[in-house]
């Protein structure tokens, strides 16, 4: 089944919110398993072994969807903060919101309203990637032509790799839709003196608005 695009945060984040003297520290991380989610949980609990709630949610790439309102009235946190990845779309991510509280109720309406505050300003301080589906492409060429070519590879892909020995060889990354259209540059570009192939996929983490081939 061919790789598809998800959206993931870029980066952990921490930030804190206060309402009616209750705390709400808000914290988001990039993930790429449960066992992982489940270790940056334990780091949050250990550290805050005096907060009143360790709130959280997880989604990871392929469907798994954990929450936990941890002792807060059921449906006020843990789902809110869900909501909050489920709205934006984003994948292989870790919400975290710890309370303590301040000795005001807030009732179920604010605390939904508070948590899904805390979640949001924590997606939104971690900052959103789009990871989007590259071919790497192998390809090798002799030396004289190295200085036409080089430029124009490295301006249409992402260069993982290159050898030189008695050839010149490449592996790059590029965009799965664009794929194509690149190799049969690289065989125009070489006469067919190149024969470039396809020999995997992964991922490419891309900024809105950022060409992959930057």
């Amino acid at each position: 089944m061919p790789l598809k695009p998800y959206k993931t945060p870029e980066k952990a984040s921490e930030t804190e919110y206060t309402v009616n003297r209750s705390r709400f520290i808000g914290r988001c991380f990039p993930i790429t398993s449960e066992e992982e989610a489940l270790e940056k949980l334990d780091e949050i609990r250990k550290l805050h072994y005096d907060a009143t709630h360790n709130c959280y949610a997880y989604s990871l790439l392929g469907g798994m969807r954990r929450f936990s309102d941890d002792g807060e009235p059921g449906g006020t946190a843990g789902m809110p903060i869900m909501d909050t990845l489920i709205r934006s779309q984003t994948e292989n991510a870790l919400i975290v919101i710890t309370r303590y509280f301040g000795g005001i109720l807030l009732g179920s309406g604010g605390l939904v309203r508070a948590y899904s505050r805390s979640a949001s300003d924590a997606l939104t301080a971690s900052g959103i990637v789009e990871m989007m589906p590259c071919s790497i492409v192998e390809f090798t060429f002799d030396y004289t032509r190295y200085g036409a070519l080089e430029g124009f590879v490295r301006q249409n892909s992402i260069v993982r790799d290159v050898e030189f020995t008695d050839s010149i060889r490449f592996v790059c990354l590029v965009e799965a839709a664009r794929a194509d259209a690149f190799i049969a540059d690289i065989v125009e570009r070489t006469d067919g003196r190149s024969m470039p192939k396809i020999t995997g996929e992964d991922y490419l983490p891309v900024k809105c608005g950022q060409n992959t081939a930057q």
